[in-house]
């Protein structure tokens, strides 16, 4: 099944929904706020920094950076004009933040005109992205940075022993919404082939038990994924669901997944 992040623009209305909701919700969770200030804290943004988030969504992470110290201007690129208009509708009151729809293989800019660059979980989901960070490359001024975080969605895991039913449903998440499951662990090396310089990865975990709200949502669009392709029937998916909700109501669910990041530098 196709990474649905991969391309966006054919994407459903119901689909964007999810998209955006999820993006949404995911940014308002300490443990992913505390990855993204982590890695941030480890660029060195110039006085009157101008910032690029490439993949930008619905803008959280564009309106999260339009908040840190020395950002004067920061401009979000999606191919997706429905998720820009949600990251316009929601960015209201910050004037130094924008949006531009563009595909980040093709990046509307011209050479070195960013400080600072941000692939906030985009790259697990692009086909190619030796291109798309080449672009990264070009707009970049020298001594420019580039921040990337993802997640290694080969750990994501809701199972709490062997054999686990609600795994096949985290499996079919991840074939469904992403392209390259295993993207961090070359992470580096696409960096450095593009012409960074990179600093050493970054690991984080985002890990919840109780009271959880992001990691549920693999299982029930990985129930969805199944039920679409035809695996398994609609009594089996709401049974998958069912079985997520009550283990989260009683105390006994576990999700996780690991994330890393790195910096790269581009010289001059």
């Amino acid at each position: 099944m196709p990474d649905v992040f991969a391309n966006t623009t054919q994407a459903s209305p119901a689909v964007l929904e999810v998209i955006a909701n999820t993006l949404e919700l995911r940014a308002t969770l300490p443990q992913y706020q505390a990855i993204l200030r982590a890695y941030l804290s480890d660029i060195t943004f110039p006085p009157n920094a101008r910032v690029l988030e490439v993949g930008c969504g619905t803008g959280a992470v564009a309106r999260f950076v339009a908040r840190w110290p020395h950002v004067a201007e920061v401009v979000g690129t999606d191919p997706s004009p429905a998720l820009l208009d949600k990251a316009r509708t929601l960015s209201t009151g910050l004037p130094m933040l924008s949006f531009q729809e563009a595909d980040g293989k093709a990046l509307p800019f011209p050479a070195n005109t960013f400080d600072v660059v941000v692939l906030h979980t985009v790259l697990t989901h692009v086909p190619g992205p030796e291109a798309l960070l080449a672009e990264v490359f070009r707009v970049l001024r020298p001594q420019g940075s580039v921040g990337i975080g993802d997640g290694d969605f080969s750990t994501a895991t809701v199972a709490i022993g062997d054999d686990d039913p609600l795994q096949t449903c985290v499996e079919a998440f991840v074939e469904s919404f992403v392209h390259d499951p295993w993207l961090v662990r070359c992470v580096s090396a696409l960096a450095r082939g593009a012409g960074f310089t990179v600093s050493p990865l970054q690991s984080y975990g985002i890990v919840e038990t109780l009271e959880p709200s992001l990691t549920p949502t693999w299982v029930d669009r990985g129930a969805e994924a199944r039920l679409a392709a035809g695996h398994i029937g609609a009594e089996l998916a709401a049974a998958l669901k069912a079985e997520a909700r009550r283990r989260a109501a009683e105390g006994t669910w576990f999700g996780y997944m690991a994330y890393a990041s790195l910096i790269g530098r581009k010289p001059g």
